[in-house]
């Protein structure tokens, strides 16, 4: 209907008008005589013209309403449309710039580390739960991947130890799953522990640092860096700070909970240390 009088509003305005001019001019007509139907044009004229500029106006109106209206609903698809390719760019922006950052840290580990044998890979599906924290890469033995190498992130951070391997393919369990442990030192004293997981940090993202020395000197914020001991791991990746350190009533540090530094749920790009 919108359409309909848009597209024919005038024409039917005009039509509407001049079928109110010719019954007026027909009801004069039919008295006969020349000067009555003279007469009765006048006396219709006024308000036949009245009726017809009425008409025009009205559907004048109708028909700027109905424009407007669709020139509103364009004018607001076209800001909806620009709203959303800003939203994008700045979005992609974002992940360009995050992309950047990635790669000139990679440059910088691989430059700062010589002696590694790094191979880049994509995480391709985590499977985190109650009972373990683990993920899968794109890589596997085709890239000179083995088991038990470590995984690293472009900063250097440890995220955990290649537990299970395919072809193409290989799983990663990371530092706070209840089979891992690493040999550890912590701050700048250099106390030696073990980073382990445990079932009941695991849904808080965190592992346990116990077996520490005696008369250990730990504070919250200090680095905990693989110790190299066993030689599963090369001395000196990053693991975490420590973030709750529990001292009994006789003073002795017991054990701290230790926070890693990589992210635990977002899939970046790793590197597996193939030879260190």
């Amino acid at each position: 209907m919108k359409e309909y009088l848009k597209k024919n509003g005038i024409r039917i305005g005009i039509i509407v008008a001049a079928v109110a001019l010719i019954i007026g001019l027909g009801s004069a007509a039919r008295n006969g005589k020349i000067s009555l139907g003279q007469n009765a044009f006048g006396i219709f004229k006024a308000p036949v013209q009245k009726a017809m500029s009425s008409t025009v106006n009205w559907f004048n109106t109708i028909y700027g309403y109905l424009f407007d209206y669709d020139s509103l609903l364009a004018d607001n698809e076209s800001l909806r449309t620009q709203l959303a390719e800003a939203q994008q760019a700045a979005r992609d922006g974002i992940s360009a710039s995050e992309e950047n950052v990635r790669l000139r840290e990679a440059l910088n580990l691989r430059a700062k580390h010589t002696d590694y044998e790094l191979e880049s890979s994509k995480v391709v599906l985590w499977s985190s739960s109650n009972w373990s924290s683990s993920f899968t890469i794109s890589k596997g033995a085709s890239s000179g991947i083995e088991y038990g190498d470590p995984v690293i992130t472009e900063y250097g951070a440890l995220v955990g130890q290649v537990t299970e391997l395919g072809e193409t393919w290989a799983t990663v369990s990371t530092l706070i799953d209840v089979d891992m442990s690493v040999g550890a030192f912590v701050g700048d004293t250099g106390t030696s522990g073990m980073v382990m997981g445990e079932f009941a940090l695991m849904k808080n993202k965190q592992a346990k640092l116990p077996f520490l020395a005696d008369g250990a000197q730990i504070f919250v914020g200090d680095e905990v860096l693989t110790s190299g001991s066993g030689g599963a791991f090369p001395a000196g990746l990053l693991i975490g700070t420590p973030s709750n350190i529990q001292t009994p009533a006789g003073g002795q540090i017991e054990f701290c909970i230790t926070k890693p530094e990589c992210s635990l749920d977002t899939p970046v790009p790793v590197f597996v240390l193939k030879s260190f």
